[in-house]
């Protein structure tokens, strides 16, 4: 049994990955490095802009920091692998690489689910109670948000990651995705896995189910708040708020709830794949759109960024 565990921890795995040799990979593969690259530099403007501008601190913008560091490592964990494996050729990564990937994979979905149900309690609050903002939204508790959805979303990937690694791989050591996935690996398991699926389940309602239901009531609570309006900008400026947020949260739930809700027997490999790109690829490009350079303040913020980078540079030529 020893020597067994021993074989199983000495070997590497092996990705299948996105991506084959031919010419429309070739232009997939290009989309999938500029969109990484887009991805990390809008969020990190995110966080410089509200680390800089006064203005910016707020508990809504603290939270959005929040999720732009998410999105940054989230995107970072697979995507410079992907790239790696692509150009080399080499598509193997470690036993400890995989877990590694596991454990930041599941750590920075399931606080980021956390984090966006935090976000729509916040905008619900300052929409449906403005006058209690200040005491349902204090400093303190939008730290509480942040720290809570960070380690929640660790203690329940300690738990997974630990689980995955510890199962026997006794036959093929490939998996069929572009990052190790807890639901590709438990495919190459040679033992039975219901039990441990019924904890994934589980999981999915805490961590997918139940956040995705309270930021869909928040919103129907804030359009039937906006609808009282008698303003009909505000009404149109609210409801497009709510609706891009809503796409942005359908683009993310959506496919994790579509691929951890269902039994392994119906899940297949291309369709894992696919619905896959969307919460590790898409949506870290989307977030900093819909959720922030949309907002006045923040194009604000970003134009005095600019300007002010400008005139410093002016005055070190001049002098």
């Amino acid at each position: 049994m020893m020597g067994h565990v021993n074989h199983t921890f000495s070997n590497d795995f092996i990705l299948l990955g996105l991506f084959s040799s031919s010419q429309t990979c070739l232009i997939f593969f290009s989309f999938i490095v500029i969109i990484f690259s887009t991805a990390v530099t809008e969020n990190a403007i995110m966080i410089l802009l509200i680390h800089r501008e006064s203005r910016l601190h707020t508990p809504m913008y603290f939270l959005l920091s929040h999720l732009s560091f998410m999105d940054i490592l989230h995107i970072s964990n697979i995507v410079p692998k992907m790239i790696t494996d692509f150009l080399s050729g080499n598509r193997a990564i470690s036993f400890a690489g995989c877990g590694f990937q596991i454990f930041l994979s599941l750590t920075l979905s399931g606080g980021e689910c956390l984090l966006l149900a935090a976000m729509s309690y916040d905008r619900y609050v300052a929409i449906c109670h403005p006058l209690r903002y200040p005491i349902l939204m204090d400093d303190y508790v939008s730290i509480l948000m942040a720290g809570g959805s960070w380690l929640i979303a660790t203690v329940n990937s300690i738990v997974h990651t630990v689980y995955t690694l510890h199962l026997p791989f006794c036959g093929s050591r490939a998996i069929d995705h572009f990052f190790c996935d807890v639901s590709a690996m438990l495919v190459l398991s040679c033992v039975d896995t219901t039990h441990y699926e019924r904890g994934v389940y589980v999981s999915s309602i805490i961590f997918l189910l139940v956040p995705f239901s309270l930021i869909f009531a928040s919103y129907v609570q804030i359009l039937l708040t906006v609808l009282q309006m008698k303003s009909s900008e505000a009404w149109k400026k609210s409801f497009s708020t709510c609706f891009f947020h809503m796409i942005v949260v359908i683009m993310y739930y959506g496919p994790f709830i579509f691929t951890y809700m269902r039994p392994k027997m119906y899940h297949t490999p291309g369709q894992d794949k696919f619905l896959a790109i969307f919460y590790t690829i898409l949506t870290p490009s989307f977030n900093p759109i819909i959720y922030s350079f949309r907002n006045k303040d923040v194009l604000e913020a970003l134009k005095n960024m600019i300007k002010s980078n400008f005139l410093h540079k002016n005055n070190r030529k001049s002098a």
